[in-house]
């Protein structure tokens, strides 16, 4: 696919048109294959030197693209391939439209126009005279299980520094959220409905676990809080039980999410829906709780003097633009690369509003002015000794 060296905007446009559903996701998607295959063909047109990392999961590769010489201090540019599902969408989610400004299609936003944007910017700005590299990488399953991070860490592929373009509407961004999800299967005693005498409903304690857990939740506003992120929470997602109306339900399963601020653990948020099973069977000595942990994402926090910051925040404002440092809401895998020791902040065009919404869009202008932006940081990070 021939397109101009370090136009992201063309760039943005073809690889949007390619459905990159993640496949654990959207089962009937072809997954980032061809995604991934293009990214690096284009890549290797505008002179990178690129490796199809396919040790990921078959037929859903990385891209892996460098200028500068391997070994060499790096500074990655990272965003990922895959989108989720378009059900619900009220515009074509692959025809890379341009209306008013703006290009639409699933991933525009959630991340292939600061995706187009890390490419162009490195095309333009890297020298490969100069004594560091430009590492750019594409990964897969960000939306899953970031898989392809893991890999990408797994493999051994280092930076001193990077930068993941998620949408931050151009804020530049060194703080997010984590998050843990929970599993409560509370356990009943069947019976029919007119045996209050033998019958023990569960969805009924899944209900006075949700008033503790609600009471818990209107506590936190006066506990630890992030300068950039605010207060943690937590929400129950989903809940399931019963089997007719004239019987005792014998089981409810109910799903829980707590999203975690820094300096809070996996462990704490374990502690307090344990606690809160506790004070309600305190009251209730027939309630059976079982609580099971079944993933967890660790925050991400850079210091924001930290150069990484510093760097992104200079070069926003040498393009005149208004510097503002704001904490993101959704988890990224900039937490995997910090856990590494790899600082990393996110800054990219588009709102993570638009991600995954029935309606998304990038603006045109987003991704021109994170472009130039990023190929300044580019170009000095290069110049660097």
């Amino acid at each position: 696919m021939a397109i101009l060296r370090g136009d992201a905007v063309a760039l943005a446009r073809a690889l949007i048109q390619i459905d990159s559903r993640n496949p654990t996701l959207a089962p009937d998607s072809p997954g980032e294959g061809d995604c991934a295959r293009t990214l690096a063909s284009v890549l290797d047109d505008w002179g990178f030197s690129v490796d199809l990392m396919e040790s990921v999961v078959p037929g859903r590769p990385n891209v892996v693209a460098r200028i500068g010489p391997a070994g060499a201090p790096a500074l990655m540019l990272n965003g990922h391939l895959d989108v989720v599902g378009v059900e619900g969408m009220i515009h074509e989610p692959f025809s890379a439209a341009i209306r008013n400004g703006r290009i639409y299609g699933r991933g525009s936003a959630d991340m292939k126009g600061g995706l187009a944007a890390i490419c162009a910017a490195a095309a333009l700005s890297a020298t490969s005279g100069s004594k560091r590299q430009i590492l750019v990488t594409a990964v897969v399953d960000e939306e899953y299980e970031s898989l392809g991070m893991r890999a990408l860490l797994a493999a051994g592929i280092r930076a001193e520094e990077a930068i993941i373009t998620e949408p931050t509407r151009l804020a530049v961004c060194p703080a997010h959220r984590g998050f843990a999800w929970f599993d409560v299967e509370l356990r009943g005693r069947a019976a029919h409905g007119s045996r209050y005498d033998l019958g023990l409903d569960a969805i009924t304690h899944a209900g006075l676990l949700l008033a503790e857990l609600d009471r818990l939740e209107k506590t936190r506003q006066a506990g630890p809080t992030h300068p950039l992120l605010g207060r943690g929470s937590l929400h129950a997602s989903t809940i399931e039980g019963g089997v007719g109306m004239s019987t005792y339900p014998e089981l409810c399963n109910l799903a829980i999410e707590r999203r975690t601020i820094p300096g809070e653990s996996v462990q704490k948020a374990t502690r307090e829906i344990m606690d809160a099973c506790a004070r309600v069977k305190s009251d209730r000595p027939e309630f059976d709780a079982r609580v099971t942990l079944s993933t967890a994402q660790l925050p991400s926090d850079v210091p924001v003097d930290a150069p990484i910051v510093r760097r992104l925040v200079g070069a926003v404002k040498r393009e005149g633009m208004p510097v503002r440092i704001e904490g993101l809401s959704a988890w990224t895998d900039a937490a995997l690369l910090n856990e590494a020791g790899i600082p990393t902040v996110c800054f990219g065009p588009g709102d993570i509003a638009l991600a995954h919404a029935a309606e998304e869009f990038v603006p045109v202008d987003d991704i021109e002015r994170a472009t130039r932006v990023l190929a300044r940081v580019v170009g000095e990070w290069c110049d660097e000794v």
